[in-house]
């Protein structure tokens, strides 16, 4: 199983959204296809053609913010993305 998997596997049980690395959940967005434009600061701005919302990601001390995981996760169970 590869990395990006076993993080979505992670992201989808809901049990340690305060408890995932930034780095990691960038990696899972790239893997699904989406693209990153720097934002000011530590802001990491991802978007897609095919899926209407945006993504606003920032670390809190290497972690990801936990409301920031669970949009993650509603993304991928909303649009049914597929991470390779």
């Amino acid at each position: 199983m590869s990395r990006a998997k076993k993080v979505v596997a992670k992201i989808l049980e809901g049990r340690s959204d305060a408890n995932l690395s930034f780095a990691d959940l960038c990696h899972v967005l790239q893997r699904a296809g989406f693209s990153r434009r720097q934002g000011k600061g530590s802001h990491a701005i991802y978007y897609m053609a095919s899926v209407e919302d945006i993504i606003n990601l920032q670390p809190k001390g290497g972690k990801a913010k936990a409301y920031q995981v669970k949009q993650v996760r509603e993304l991928i169970l909303k649009y049914q993305l597929e991470i390779n």
